[in-house]
Protein backbone atom coordinates (compact mmCIF):
# COMPACT_ATOMS: atom_id res chain seq x y z
CA UNK A 1 0.00 0.00 0.00
CA UNK A 2 1.42 3.36 -1.00
CA UNK A 3 0.96 6.23 1.39
CA UNK A 4 0.52 9.54 -0.34
CA UNK A 5 2.45 12.61 0.72
CA UNK A 6 -0.78 14.19 1.95
CA UNK A 7 -1.58 11.14 4.11
CA UNK A 8 1.95 11.13 5.51
CA UNK A 9 1.72 14.82 6.34
CA UNK A 10 -1.68 14.30 7.95
CA UNK A 11 -0.43 11.46 10.17
CA UNK A 12 2.64 13.39 11.23
CA UNK A 13 0.64 16.56 11.80
CA UNK A 14 -2.02 14.82 13.84
CA UNK A 15 0.51 13.02 16.02
CA UNK A 16 2.41 16.27 16.50
CA UNK A 17 -0.80 18.08 17.47
CA UNK A 18 -1.71 15.49 20.11
CA UNK A 19 1.82 15.62 21.52
CA UNK A 20 1.55 19.42 21.52
CA UNK A 21 -1.59 19.16 23.67
CA UNK A 22 0.34 16.95 26.08
CA UNK A 23 3.29 19.31 26.10
CA UNK A 24 0.96 22.16 27.09
CA UNK A 25 -0.16 20.35 30.27
CA UNK A 26 3.22 18.87 31.25
CA UNK A 27 6.01 20.49 33.24
CA UNK A 28 9.64 19.92 34.11
CA UNK A 29 11.73 17.09 32.74
CA UNK A 30 8.66 15.33 31.36
CA UNK A 31 7.83 18.34 29.22
CA UNK A 32 11.26 18.01 27.61
CA UNK A 33 10.55 14.33 26.92
CA UNK A 34 7.27 15.25 25.22
CA UNK A 35 9.00 17.95 23.18
CA UNK A 36 11.64 15.45 22.02
CA UNK A 37 8.98 12.94 20.99
CA UNK A 38 7.09 15.65 19.13
CA UNK A 39 10.26 16.76 17.36
CA UNK A 40 11.01 13.15 16.45
CA UNK A 41 7.47 12.56 15.16
CA UNK A 42 7.87 15.50 12.80
CA UNK A 43 11.12 14.19 11.33
CA UNK A 44 11.15 10.39 11.29
CA UNK A 45 10.02 8.21 8.39
CA UNK A 46 6.40 7.14 8.45
CA UNK A 47 7.43 3.62 9.48
CA UNK A 48 8.90 4.98 12.73
CA UNK A 49 5.66 6.67 13.85
CA UNK A 50 4.54 3.46 15.54
CA UNK A 51 7.54 3.59 17.85
CA UNK A 52 6.98 7.27 18.63
CA UNK A 53 3.30 6.62 19.36
CA UNK A 54 4.08 3.67 21.64
CA UNK A 55 6.70 5.64 23.55
CA UNK A 56 4.32 8.59 23.90
CA UNK A 57 1.67 6.29 25.37
CA UNK A 58 4.23 4.92 27.81
CA UNK A 59 5.16 8.44 28.84
CA UNK A 60 1.50 9.38 29.29
CA UNK A 61 0.99 6.30 31.45
CA UNK A 62 3.90 7.37 33.64
CA UNK A 63 2.62 10.96 33.83
CA UNK A 64 -0.85 9.74 34.83
CA UNK A 65 0.62 7.56 37.58
CA UNK A 66 2.70 10.48 38.86
CA UNK A 67 -0.36 12.74 38.86
CA UNK A 68 -2.33 10.16 40.84
CA UNK A 69 0.53 9.74 43.31
CA UNK A 70 0.53 13.52 43.86
CA UNK A 71 -3.26 13.62 44.11
CA UNK A 72 -3.47 15.99 41.13
CA UNK A 73 -6.83 15.04 39.65
CA UNK A 74 -6.82 17.92 37.16
CA UNK A 75 -3.49 16.90 35.61
CA UNK A 76 -4.59 13.25 35.57
CA UNK A 77 -7.83 14.14 33.77
CA UNK A 78 -5.99 16.10 31.06
CA UNK A 79 -3.27 13.49 30.64
CA UNK A 80 -5.63 10.52 30.50
CA UNK A 81 -7.87 12.29 27.99
CA UNK A 82 -4.87 13.00 25.76
CA UNK A 83 -3.73 9.39 26.20
CA UNK A 84 -7.11 8.10 25.07
CA UNK A 85 -7.04 10.47 22.10
CA UNK A 86 -3.56 9.30 21.15
CA UNK A 87 -4.50 5.63 21.47
CA UNK A 88 -7.61 6.12 19.31
CA UNK A 89 -5.56 7.99 16.72
CA UNK A 90 -2.89 5.27 16.74
CA UNK A 91 -5.47 2.55 16.18
CA UNK A 92 -7.32 4.45 13.43
CA UNK A 93 -4.03 5.30 11.70
CA UNK A 94 -2.98 1.63 11.99
CA UNK A 95 0.06 2.60 14.02
CA UNK A 96 -1.17 0.49 16.94
CA UNK A 97 -2.98 -2.81 17.27
CA UNK A 98 -6.42 -2.69 18.77
CA UNK A 99 -5.74 -4.95 21.71
CA UNK A 100 -8.20 -4.76 24.58
CA UNK A 101 -6.91 -3.82 28.00
CA UNK A 102 -7.62 -6.63 30.45
CA UNK A 103 -8.21 -5.91 34.12
CA UNK A 104 -5.46 -8.38 35.00
CA UNK A 105 -2.99 -6.38 32.89
CA UNK A 106 -4.06 -2.93 33.98
CA UNK A 107 -1.45 -1.08 35.96
CA UNK A 108 1.46 -3.28 34.96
Amino acid sequence: MTVTVMTRQYLIGELSAVLGELEDVTHGVSRGEVARLRHEAERVPLTALTSVTERALGLIDRLCRDSLDRGDATAFAFQSTIGAELRDFGICARLLDEAPVHAGNAGQ
